[in-house]
């Protein structure tokens, strides 16, 4: 157990974080978002080879044509090359916003639960960076390569595999990619899973966090589902801030684990709480508890109300 000098020295460090990165933590979610929009937006345009014109230089008898059908996308691509350039540099300074946002929440985590993961650290470091550093240079280079077919003589259906994925640089990057990639996406759901046991992270905010891990693993769905990376980053930037709705969580400010009580445990509060069902709604008098019966009437006056109310018959 930390002593109360060093939970005050951890909680102004803590702080001090929170405060620096709040803004920018908030603005990463926007330029994760951007990002998504601009390149999801450029190749929407880029045109397409279908199946037919594929086959149409097999059909006309040419093995390996001189100019390739897929020649046109690697033109469209050099072309429109400042507008992937930039959609990659915005998502790498989201990138590394999201790896400060998650350095800081990772310390938080260990130092009220030092049994998380120690291995969390180098991979949200080693992913994050890694991620960055590739994103910038794939497009880059894959631009030079582009705009060097475009300028070039050969058209044909190696120069454009070259150009497009084959190559040293190509498949390194790819293989580069998955694997930094990989490394985040494992770092940021030990880190969202640890966060939520020790209560610094809501299980909602703890689930997003996760799946938008998985999201820049598996980039499914494009610019729909990039907004989920984004609204986490600035939901933390919320956090950070001092501006979540009805106040931080508890283990913010005590700077020890408070852990959110489970269903089973608010199930069991709701029912101790709850008043008895026996009785419910009713007057204190109606229970019949505390009330007298009636006294009971001697057989002469009984025999005489009986006769009166037979003489008013008659």
């Amino acid at each position: 157990m930390p002593s109360p000098t060093e939970i005050s020295a951890q909680l102004a460090s803590e702080s001090e974080r929170r405060e620096r990165l709040g803004v920018p933590a908030f603005a990463g979610g926007f330029l994760y978002f951007l990002s998504a929009i601009i390149v999801s937006a450029t190749l929407s345009s880029a045109p397409t080879v279908g199946l037919l014109q594929g086959l149409q230089p097999a059909l006309r008898g040419e093995a390996d044509p001189a100019v390739s059908p897929r020649a046109v996308e690697v033109k469209y691509i050099s072309h429109h090359a400042f507008a992937l350039i930039a959609g990659s540099t915005l998502k790498s300074i989201a990138l590394v916003v999201l790896t400060l946002v998650l350095l800081l929440l990772l310390d938080a985590t260990r130092f009220r639960r030092p049994q998380t993961w120690a291995y969390a650290r180098p991979l949200v470091l080693v992913g994050g960076i890694g991620l960055v550093v590739v994103n910038i240079v794939h497009q880059i280079v894959g631009s030079i390569r582009a705009h060097s077919f475009a300028v070039g003589h050969d058209f044909s259906s190696h120069a454009v595999e070259q150009a497009l994925t084959k190559g040293a640089v190509n498949v390194g990057s790819q293989y580069l990619d998955l694997l930094a990639a990989l490394a985040l996406t494992a770092g940021m759901i030990v880190v969202s899973i640890n966060a939520i046991r020790v209560g610094l992270l809501t299980r909602w905010m703890g689930v997003i966090g996760i799946f938008s891990g998985i999201l820049i693993l598996l980039p499914i769905g494009g610019a729909t589902l990039e907004i989920v990376p984004a609204f986490w980053m600035l939901a933390m930037g919320m956090l950070y801030l001092g501006r979540w709705p009805n106040g931080d969580p508890p283990a913010w400010a005590a700077g020890e684990a408070r852990p959110w009580p489970s269903q089973a445990e608010r199930r069991s509060e709701r029912e101790d709480g709850a008043p008895s069902a026996k009785g419910k709604g009713k007057p204190a008098l109606a229970s019949g508890a505390d009330v007298a019966p009636p006294p009971e009437l001697p057989a002469s006056a009984k025999s005489g109300s009986a006769r009166k109310r037979g003489r008013k018959r008659r």
